[in-house]
């Protein structure tokens, strides 16, 4: 396989990895099994198994940052009923050309509200939150009226924020954004408790008043993504599971692995990782990869067995984009459910 090239993000994530206090590079498997959360946690990830989802908006629109949303939901309706695991939104409140995607346009809960009405089964996800831009109140009841209202498939992905552009335009210091993130995820776990009392720097609820609904489950999985401005052990005993970025497969085991032994040495449940893969797929299923933007344009015989590396590396779960594939979506999400999602059923 080629080499991925990482993107900013991906590289900071891993420099971080690399000179983290006792990093250790051993397989871990996830023997013990990880922790019951809601619908959508406890289909999505499984121990040493690897699922499939899928990112919106799902259409190509390799020529601009911006997507038409044709078709949306009932895309989105297709991919559940052809199988996959999970779809995944992202939280994208200005469309800052430096980054050169506006996501899925839509606030990501006003449409994760939507995609509960249209869906039956599919995880909702949303990969992620920028917290530091929220306030943790509104962050804390938007997830759990989604959760409800899906019948417990939200999984919530949260981060730091890599734009920005955005902060100034909120009033607010893009070098404190890793205090901000740590208060604001503090905050949004003890919302999950009855009428709670703490001090914190969004605020201070008092315990005489409650904030409802909560999560279907009692709580909602908090997934968080790549370094978010974190040290690596925090991020492991705090994290119900981590999203990071694709890079190189003996790159990526090193940081799975370093992953793994964090959350085995800071004790209680394994915990799952994923991450997303840019994928053109092919006509011809013996196409060789050929590198793209944090993914390949590759034939289906080979995307399998990149699939099958992941899995055997840790990866419990890949969000496909197809931002750049070339093929008809509908055509290519057929393809994918027909020679790609049976090898990971188990």
């Amino acid at each position: 396989m080629p080499q991925l090239t990482p993107d900013s993000l991906a590289e900071q994530e891993f420099e971080m990895h690399k000179h983290a206090n006792n990093p250790v590079h051993q397989t871990i498997n996830d023997d013990q099994g990880f922790q019951s959360i809601n619908r959508g946690y406890n289909s999505v990830f499984r121990p040493n198994h690897l699922s499939l989802g899928l990112v919106v908006p799902l259409e190509t629109y390799s020529q601009g940052p911006v997507p038409t949303m044709t078709r949306h939901v009932e895309r989105v309706q297709l991919a559940e009923e052809l199988g996959y695991s999970a779809i995944w939104l992202r939280d994208v409140p200005f469309n800052v050309p430096s980054f050169g995607d506006a996501g899925q346009m839509f606030d990501p809960f006003v449409y994760l509200g939507l995609l509960a009405a249209q869906t039956e089964w599919i995880a909702l996800g949303v990969a992620s939150i920028v917290l530091p831009l929220r306030h943790p109140a509104h962050v804390a009841k938007a997830a759990a009226s989604v959760d409800v209202l899906s019948g417990g498939r939200l999984i919530l992905g949260v981060a730091s924020g890599d734009r920005p552009e955005e902060y100034p335009a909120l009033n607010l210091p893009f070098d404190e954004r890793g205090a901000r993130f740590r208060a604001s995820f503090d905050y949004i776990m003890q919302m999950w408790e009855d009428s709670p009392a703490f001090e914190n720097t969004f605020g201070s609820p008092y315990g005489g008043m409650d904030m409802l609904p909560k999560p279907a489950s009692g709580k909602l999985p908090l997934l968080i993504t790549g370094g978010s401005q974190q040290d690596p052990d925090w991020i492991a005993q705090n994290g119900d599971g981590w999203i990071t970025y694709p890079r190189n497969i003996a790159v990526q085991a090193k940081i799975i692995s370093n992953w793994r032994a964090r959350v085995k040495a800071v004790g209680g449940p394994a915990k799952p990782a994923m991450q997303s893969l840019y994928v053109d797929l092919a006509e011809d299923p013996e196409t060789p990869p050929q590198p793209i933007h944090l993914g390949f344009r590759l034939g289906a015989n080979h995307l399998r067995a990149y699939l099958k590396s992941l899995k055997e590396i840790g990866v419990n779960h890949v969000a496909l984009n197809l931002r750049f594939n070339q093929a008809d979506i509908e055509t290519t999400l057929k393809r994918l459910a027909d020679d790609i999602l049976p090898d990971f059923a188990d």
